[in-house]
């Protein structure tokens, strides 16, 4: 029956429920397998970058940036994923990254093969209400395991032998052959950075990033590097007073537009040096409270450069205001609006200032002496922008690892040790389990697999031969041995190796990747509105220039 204008459509079920446009898929088949489908392919798609010899994926965004990395969490957050249920997935591995800043490719690659496990009991005919039971019975006697698993627990995260031992192998699974570059870099910034306390702030931990030389001519200040050189001729200042300006150093405007009528030489020359003697007498009355140093916000005009010069004092130019306060932060300074002297707690200072060259950059170095200085910098080499950004995402995922081991400084066996001997367990666990649950169990024994298997196929190993070794080892009481990535052996020792992996890293990460996954079979029905907009606009004539 037509409708009139105005009119409600009263139709029966969602068609008359709904605007026109919608789209809904239910059933096993069209819902649940397609939301499983979706979001493994998401998960093969990172499962390849895992482990030190992870591939890397070339990505072009929509602003047409390219990164090339293999960290997942850049991955998921440059490619604009559509699909509700590969969704979740992303905001899981998101959540992961926000929270210990490492392990979304664990999150992505094991909720990926527990959905896919769970479309398989799915067409054999299992309900989706008892596999979710069977996982969720399976992830509490999981916690028991990988609680028992923990092999080390840190004394104290401000040694730094320590630190870097620990910090190895969480560089190596990203830059593998650089983790003895990059580890102690790291590990000094980050002590640096804490001094006497115990807690870490990641803003702290700085990278400047220097086009030209290697990853050997890379270095760690404990202070702020400016990325351009100084305004004045003066380039090194010892023990030096700061005054930090969050504007520019130049002559007083005014606000309104106005119009001066000059009628004669002499009024134009008084009107000159009144300008320049209202620049000289705030200048001099900065030098006056023994400022030898001034950070500028914005410009700096020509009049101002020259009493600068008169007055002997350095200048350098900040464009960034997120630089001016970690500048501020690192100085004790406070940046002033006004072209005034500051007040004495106000004057930021600094052991030594001076100019360096890398390469061909002109660069000002702040450098601290004082103990309770909290910025560190590390300055990277390397050859091209891409490298150079994958190097940051490397530290910033080392910096986030340093935060975490103060928060819990237990420590699991590396290389999927840890996953095989929780997979050995429960695979019995499931065996003793009565009723249908047990095949739920089994299956999440065999996701946990994914972890090793994956480790040795990235390595070029036959990933059949490593994990039978695996289990005939753990099956034997060898419980810390791991895929040996590094050599063309199948296995070996993660704990007499030194490789590690971060307790509270990877519990969050399993029970991340659980949540995932259980929020994703939970859904039987997908309903998706029209879009929202008009009528997409008409191409324009291509020939609107031809005659």
């Amino acid at each position: 029956m037509p409708t009139h204008k105005g009119m409600v459509k009263l139709g029966a079920g969602l068609p008359g429920m709904l605007k026109d446009g919608y789209q809904h898929f239910s059933g096993v088949e069209e819902a649940i397998m397609r939301n499983i489908e979706a979001a493994t392919a998401i998960s093969k798609k990172c499962r390849t970058s895992l482990g030190p010899n992870g591939m890397k994926k070339l990505v072009i965004n929509h602003l047409e940036k390219i990164f090339v990395t293999s960290d997942a969490a850049t991955i998921l957050k440059e490619l604009e994923v559509v699909h509700p249920a590969a969704n979740i997935l992303v905001m899981a591995c998101r959540m992961q990254e926000s929270e210990v800043g490492d392990g979304t490719n664990l999150v992505c690659s094991f909720a990926g093969e527990l959905l896919h496990q769970a479309g398989e009991l799915i067409r054999t005919g299992l309900h989706v209400s008892e596999i979710v039971k069977g996982y969720q019975q399976a992830y509490k006697k999981f916690k028991d395991i990988l609680e028992s698993q923990v092999i080390r627990t840190l004394e104290t995260e401000k040694d730094l032998d320590v630190l870097t031992s620990t910090l190895t192998s969480v560089i190596a699974s990203k830059q593998f052959g650089h983790e003895s570059l990059l580890t102690p870099l790291i590990a000094r910034a980050c002590l640096e950075s804490m001094g006497e306390r115990s807690d870490l702030n990641v803003d702290n931990i700085r990278v400047a990033k220097l086009l030209g030389g290697t990853l050997h001519d890379s270095s760690m200040i404990k202070g702020v590097v400016v990325l351009r050189g100084p305004m004045s001729s003066r380039k090194r200042v010892e023990d030096a007073k700061i005054a930090v300006y969050a504007n520019e150093i130049a002559a007083a405007a005014t606000e309104a537009k106005s119009t001066v009528l000059i009628k004669n030489a002499d009024e134009l020359l008084t009107y000159s040096k009144s300008e320049e003697a209202a620049i000289e007498s705030a200048i001099r009355a900065i030098a006056d409270k023994g400022i030898n140093m001034i950070i500028a916000g914005g410009k700096v005009s020509e009049m101002a450069g020259h009493f600068l010069e008169k007055y002997n004092i350095m200048c350098v130019r900040i464009t960034s205001k997120f630089e001016l306060r970690r500048i501020c932060r690192a100085t004790g300074a406070a940046a002033q609006v006004k072209l005034t002297p500051p007040a004495p707690e106000e004057i930021g200072r600094c052991s030594l200032v001076y100019e360096k060259e890398f390469g061909s950059k002109h660069c000002v170095v702040l450098e601290q002496t004082d103990a309770n200085s909290q910025i560190s910098t590390i300055v990277l080499r390397g050859s091209t922008m891409n490298t150079l950004d994958d190097f940051e995402r490397a530290i910033d995922d080392g910096v986030n690892a340093v935060k975490t081991l103060n928060k819990d400084k237990r420590l699991l066996a590396g290389g999927g040790a840890v996953e095989i001997e929780c997979a050995r367990q429960l695979l019995e666990y499931g065996q003793s389990t009565p009723g249908l649950e047990q095949y739920a169990i089994k299956k999440f024994a065999e996701a946990l697999e994914v972890v090793p298997r994956t480790l040795a196929e990235n390595s070029g190993k036959l990933a059949t031969d490593v994990i039978s070794a695996l289990y005939k080892q753990h099956n034997a009481g060898e419980q810390c041995v791991g895929v040996d990535t590094a050599s063309d052996n199948l296995t070996f020792d993660a704990s007499e190796a030194k490789i590690y992996d971060l307790y509270k890293t990877k519990a969050l990460a399993f029970e991340l990747a659980m949540e995932a996954v259980l929020t994703i079979l939970r859904v039987d029905q997908i309903i998706m509105a029209k879009r929202a907009g008009g009528p997409k606009p008409r191409g324009g004539n291509p020939n609107w220039d031809e005659d």
